[in-house]
């Protein structure tokens, strides 16, 4: 997305573009549904730390580590091979992310070198700054064309400002651009998609659309598949109206399918199954 030109706010025009607002209105049904719920009144946290767990799992199987639930719950050593070191990231990175409300709307550009940082959990030289020209991508799931260092900056740059500007743009359409320019970007060495991700996530509570992170979006990006989200994602990188609202609509979905998620662990609680 570019992130330049005349118009003063262009999350706002993207809120405009055929069948967004529609998007709109079904997430915001979808999540009152969840805060609605009797459940959710005496139990919210149990829904939080549960939306979490679930959420981490999503992200980690959309960067090729698809383990069972039980799997992720069960286990506690994360340092094993590529699979279990992308769901230790996952789940630090989703612990991480309601840390880091506060920062975010004044330096975002800090909020994403510490989310990468928290994901690659070593202390190589590359990790948490944007990558420089000639530096590899370890982002084998997503092959499109990789900008150069010069274009991430600037784009990166863009990006920051109209978070920190703000906007009238609804959270799903602020959402879905960072998580998709995050995904084209591919600005850190490893890890961008969980970052992007997590990313979203920061956007979706920080907005109040989701202040209590119980519509986990990573569990409805996994549920709809890596196919169908790398589809969506090639339609935000053309950068056309259509593609850039198919990608909204794709997260926008997402978004509602975590929500489903979280009111049927409510119902499971509230029968006593959970």
């Amino acid at each position: 997305m570019s992130t330049t030109g005349a118009t003063a706010d262009p999350l706002a025009t993207l809120a405009s573009l055929p069948g967004v607002a529609e998007s709109v209105e079904s997430v915001r049904k979808a999540v009152d549904r969840v805060y609605g719920h009797r459940v959710m009144r005496r139990r919210s946290n149990e829904i939080t730390s549960e939306a979490a767990l679930r959420g981490a799992r999503g992200s980690a199987a959309l960067s090729g580590a698809d383990w069972a639930l039980e799997e992720v719950r069960r286990r506690t050593d994360f340092s094993g091979d590529d699979e279990a070191r992308t769901v230790g990231a996952a789940l630090r990175l989703t612990a991480e992310a309601g840390q880091l409300l506060s920062i975010w709307r004044q330096s975002p550009l800090r909020v994403l070198a510490r989310l990468h940082l928290v994901a690659a959990a070593d202390g190589e030289d590359a990790v948490g700054r944007p990558r420089q020209d000639g530096e590899p991508v370890d982002e084998p799931l997503v092959e499109l064309p990789l900008p150069g260092a010069a274009e991430v900056a600037g784009r990166l740059e863009g990006l920051s400002q109209l978070i920190i500007a703000g906007g009238s743009a609804p959270a799903l359409v602020t959402a879905a651009v960072v998580h998709g320019e995050l995904l084209a970007l591919r600005p850190f060495g490893t890890h961008n998609g969980l970052v992007a991700r997590a990313a979203q996530r920061i956007v979706l509570i920080g907005s109040g659309l989701d202040p209590k992170s119980v519509c986990p979006a990573e569990v409805g990006h996994a549920e709809l598949g890596r196919a169908g989200y790398l589809a969506a994602l090639e339609g935000y990188v053309s950068g056309t109206p259509q593609g850039m609202a198919a990608w909204i609509a794709h997260c926008g979905k997402a978004v509602g399918l975590g929500a489903r998620e979280s009111t049927a662990v409510c119902e499971a609680l509230q029968r006593g199954a959970a």
